[in-house]
């Protein structure tokens, strides 16, 4: 019997949307840093599906700290023949040899634990990183260049401001320095030289500054809460929120981001800098809510802290009008659908 893919629906709706832009990878070659996160995964079940579809005949090559664990996560992937894997850290990794028509630079995502690196250490990987990935690509005389950065960088969203967006000037708070700080500032400096690299060798570069999501792949053992209330749905947990619930934050699913940051690295214009997110906001205990009722009976959810009234409630949400007018990206996956959909290949991949 033929063995049907589980994401088999996603992968066709990204692969048809995005159309004849694919044709742009036919007959190239793809380096990818960090293409073994959850953010990677995805880029790469993508990129695998509309290769076959279209009959590309492209080949990428994956830089990977620790490639043999995505070899017992994702078997399928690890043996496709158009993807060969390169152990190696992103700041000193050695060079691959011949041209690469583009480059998606997806190292160091916010999974990381918090605090597992001191500030220095985060700043070396970060930036560091970028100064050598960039040379690396001036080398590789690549085309394309894609920087997958973060919502981070604009330090903490003032509560009274609904959405974030590109415009705006916020920055980390750097007078005491926070894990997510350092994280953020990372990132601008690492935005910072993309920028530099476009001005000076780079035809094509773009900046894609994530949020959060949810779907297949996501950790459910981490520091995000979507994933850790998913875990407690799973075991037929309580669902327990730590604060007062109140944050606002918004989740776009996995098969809608892939098509965002493969349609920003083909169709982008250059010095492109967009928000990757979704503006569908909830609260953190309305989340909690939405994840227990899943069950039937609905799990009980219980919130630790109770809300200051008097207290604006924090945000974390994108303004996402400038990838909806330059470039028709839509958050196309309601949140409860995705919802569902993440939980039940949790539960098929368990």
């Amino acid at each position: 019997m033929m063995h049907v893919h589980p994401l088999a629906d996603d992968l066709d709706a990204v692969c048809s949307r995005i159309g004849e832009a694919w044709q742009l990878l036919s007959g190239e070659r793809v380096f990818i840093t960090g293409g073994t996160g959850f953010v990677g995964t995805w880029l790469l079940e993508t990129l695998a599906w509309a290769n076959r579809r279209f009959a590309l005949n492209a080949q990428a090559v994956v830089l990977s700290r620790r490639p043999e664990e995505f070899f017992r996560k994702a078997p399928h992937l690890a043996n496709d023949l158009m993807f060969s894997w390169q152990q190696g850290d992103v700041r000193d990794f050695a060079v691959p040899e011949g041209k690469f028509n583009a480059v998606i630079h997806a190292a160091f995502d916010s999974a990381a634990p918090v605090g597992a690196l001191d500030a220095g250490q985060m700043v070396d990987t970060i930036v560091g990183g970028m100064r050598h990935v960039l040379a690396a690509a001036r080398r590789m005389q690549t085309e394309r260049f894609l920087f997958v950065s973060s919502g981070a960088v604009y330090g903490r969203q003032p509560p009274e401001l609904e959405r974030l967006s590109e415009t705006d000037g916020g920055a980390p708070d750097i007078a005491s320095p926070s894990p997510g700080a350092v994280y953020g500032e990372s990132k601008r400096l690492a935005e910072l030289l993309t920028m530099d690299a476009a001005n000076t060798f780079l035809p094509h570069a773009a900046i894609a500054r994530c949020f959060a999501f949810v779907g297949p792949y996501l950790p459910l053992d981490r520091h995000f809460a979507v994933g850790n209330f998913l875990g407690n749905l799973l075991r037929g947990e309580p669902l327990r929120v730590n604060g007062d619930g109140t944050p606002w934050r918004s989740y776009l699913y996995a098969a809608d981001l892939a098509e965002w940051l493969w349609t920003m690295l083909l169709r982008a214009p250059s010095k492109c800098v967009l928000n990757v997110g979704s503006e569908e906001a909830v609260q953190i205990r309305n989340l909690a809510e939405a994840i227990a009722s899943l069950n039937q009976p609905a799990l009980p959810v219980t919130i630790a802290k109770q809300a200051d009234p008097d207290r604006l409630a924090e945000r974390y949400v994108p303004d996402c009008t400038e990838a909806r007018m330059r470039l028709g990206l839509e958050n196309r996956t309601p949140l409860l659908v995705a919802l569902r959909k993440t939980a039940a290949w949790h539960a098929q991949n368990a």
